[in-house]
């Protein structure tokens, strides 16, 4: 029995476009260093927009567009402070956390009457996290049948939108 590879390098500009890592004085990656995470400047870049894909922003956390979504809709909730862990959010970010994510869903069904919605948290490099050190949450609207031929044979996703129209439609959507 052999063991299938799904290659998705599409992601790998998004996972490295914060730039390099740059080396502490002692020679190792500092991967802790907010100035070089991708979360930490796009939470930096201001309001909503649908020039840097913000949807929402609280107090301690926002929510903004995937950049490279699996399907129109896909959004990630995570909080404005730099931080990896469950364990490691404040008992105000764990709550507006769980208040974003919950809107999030309502904004989804909303806009795009999705047949379902997964969420997800990809904790760790090992989980599946391209980000591991900025704990994040995934809403991504489903259909039946999502996954079509392009998908499975020629390893494409085909997405019927732009996310500046994606971000009109959520943003439209957004519960207050």
């Amino acid at each position: 029995m052999s063991l299938d590879h799904l290659w998705a390098g599409w992601r790998n500009e998004y996972v490295t476009s914060a730039g390099p890592v740059v080396p502490t004085p002692g020679g190792a990656p500092d991967p802790d260093d907010p100035d070089r995470c991708v979360f930490c400047r796009i939470g930096a870049t201001g309001p909503p927009s649908p020039d840097n894909g913000v949807l929402w922003v609280g107090s301690v956390t926002y929510a903004v567009l995937n950049a490279y979504p699996y399907t129109s809709g896909h959004l990630m909730v995570l909080p404005l402070r730099h931080v990896g862990e469950l364990g490691g959010l404040t008992d105000e970010e764990g709550s507006e956390l769980w208040a974003a994510l919950r809107r999030s869903v309502a904004a989804l069904e909303s806009a795009y009457g999705p047949e379902g919605i997964n969420l997800g948290a990809n904790l760790g490099r090992a989980a599946g996290a391209g980000i591991p050190r900025h704990l994040h949450l995934h809403a991504v609207p489903r259909w039946l049948g999502d996954t079509n031929f392009m998908t499975a044979v020629a390893d494409t996703r085909v997405l019927p939108e732009a996310l500046a129209a994606t971000w009109r439609r959520l943003s439209e959507a957004w519960p207050d």
